[in-house]
């Protein structure tokens, strides 16, 4: 099923279909005072529509400093085989499943200008088809298409890096809806689908050494209103998110909720808990307050400094399931799908990392190649068994748990076909040992990632109460064998 509009809304109502739960689905736990968690089928809840990420289509600094005129970046970089495996193994491993949405950093890692520089378009001439290529081989629906900065004839400082618009009457504004509209037609013209859209990337922020555009509450509440507005008019179906860093409560949150028309342009709104403990999102509705019944997201999650780690790894784990277990999210999007091997900030930022044709420091990442990408495997494993086992359109099911644990999470959805699955993790330092109560009779295969195990096999464990034990610092995953 395609993201439109029309699907975000609702998700509690379309997750309690029944041709959603299929015909395994169980209406009461087993032996529910047996388990310390209880798998309800009773309970369907919101559809997960598939997981989101960024690529770096363009250069940028190293430690996000300025803009290189150099064209570093993927899939331009990577030889053809390359190119293959990144799209086959990391981006998408099975049709149903794997990344669904691609996050492009409009003005950033596509910043090409027409002559008037008034549009946004490919910066050297192969890039628009490279894009097009990634998303077609890869099997991603379409991009997240958002602003780190307009094009530089609407800025104040007439330039990608820093300022804020030029003019916000309406007069200008309505010439700036139209060029916004102009940006989606060009990338849909190039073979590429946009299936949401961003007026600004932490819109709170200006004086970047890479692009960036700031918005007062105003600002940011007058230009959205009319984007908006023309892009919900020219494409009705592409889902529109506020304000891409913290939701409902950022750049003029409170004066868009405060006026209907502007509100019925709001589809979702996005935050950046980058590198959060997921502990944050345990409270259930703690990011969902002043949402105006709209769904609330993370759309970038990374590691700003110090790159990764084992507790870091499971807590993003954690931090997908419990934005989708207690914030009842529809998605989750990691930043990048890889960095290059010379900038500084990659080892937090990426789930790979690839060589660029001017790195010659082989100290470093010795066993890449020019031209080749390896895994960043503790931020990859972390992600990867949710790219592997949460198909698109899977719905969630809630688990009754006799304690809500912060080092241990469990999450549980049916995919499509009506196969339960759920995922497990634990982030503590000893091995824990837990019954669930699955409310199936059938077999479920294990898969086990760890910072060194990948998609290691379990055996297979009889339901309807699996008894589980989980090493410190693991992700397990229980799929139902039909």
């Amino acid at each position: 099923m395609a993201l439109t509009r029309r699907s975000t809304l609702g998700l509690a109502a379309s997750a309690g279909a029944g041709a959603v739960l299929g015909t395994a689905a169980r209406t009461a736990p087993a032996s529910a005072a047996a388990a310390d968690y209880v798998i309800r089928h009773d309970q369907p809840r919101q559809t997960i529509w598939g997981l989101g990420v960024e690529l770096q289509f363009d250069s940028i600094g190293s430690g996000n400093n300025g803009l290189p005129e150099a064209t570093t970046s993927v899939p331009h970089d990577l030889v053809a085989e390359e190119r293959t495996r990144l799209y086959r193994d990391m981006l998408k491993v099975r049709p149903d499943r794997g990344f669904r949405y691609c996050r492009l950093a409009l003005g950033l890692y596509l910043r090409g200008l027409t002559a008037d520089r008034k549009n946004i378009v490919g910066r050297w001439p192969e890039q628009m088809a490279e894009i097009r290529e990634l998303i077609q081989q890869s099997g991603i629906e379409g991009v997240a298409a958002e602003y780190w900065s307009p094009a530089p004839a609407w800025k104040s400082t007439n330039s990608y890096i820093g300022g804020t618009l030029a003019s916000t009457t309406p007069a200008a504004l309505d010439q700036f809806g139209d060029a916004l509209v102009r940006d989606i037609e060009y990338l849909e013209a190039n073979g590429i689908p946009v299936k949401m859209w961003g007026l600004q990337n932490e819109p709170h922020l200006t004086n970047l050494a890479y692009s960036a555009c700031g918005y007062s509450n105003e600002q940011y509440y007058a230009a959205f209103k009319v984007a908006a507005g023309k892009i919900r008019a020219s494409r009705p179906d592409i889902h529109i998110h506020a304000d891409s860093n913290a939701g409902q409560n950022g750049r003029g949150g409170a004066l868009i909720r405060a006026d209907a028309t502007a509100l019925s342009y709001v589809d979702g709104w996005s935050w950046h808990r980058i590198g959060a403990d997921s502990n944050e999102q345990l409270t259930a509705g703690a990011f969902t307050g002043n949402a105006a019944g709209k769904v609330v997201y993370n759309n970038e999650f990374e590691y700003l400094s110090g790159g990764t780690s084992d507790w870091r790894m499971i807590n993003t784990a954690q931090s997908i399931m419990n934005w989708m277990t207690f914030q009842n999210s529809p998605t989750w999007f990691w930043l990048h799908a890889l960095k290059p091997t010379y900038n500084t900030e990659a080892a937090g930022y990426s789930l790979g990392f690839w060589r660029p044709y001017d790195d010659n420091d082989f100290t470093k990442y010795a066993n890449i190649a020019k031209g080749h990408w390896d895994y960043n495997r503790q931020n990859w494993h972390a992600v990867a068994g949710f790219v592997q086992y949460l198909p698109w359109n899977s719905v969630r099911h809630h688990v009754d748990e006799g304690t809500v644990r912060q080092d241990q999470r469990i999450m549980a959805w049916k995919t499509p076909q009506g196969k339960l699955v759920f995922a497990f993790t634990n982030r503590g330092t000893a091995s824990v040992s837990y019954t669930v109560d699955t409310g199936s009779t059938r077999t479920f295969h294990g898969q086990q990632y760890t910072p060194s195990q990948y998609n290691s096999g379990l055996g297979d464990k009889t339901g309807p109460v699996l008894a589980l034990t989980l090493p410190p610092k693991s992700i397990q995953f229980w799929i139902e064998k039909v």
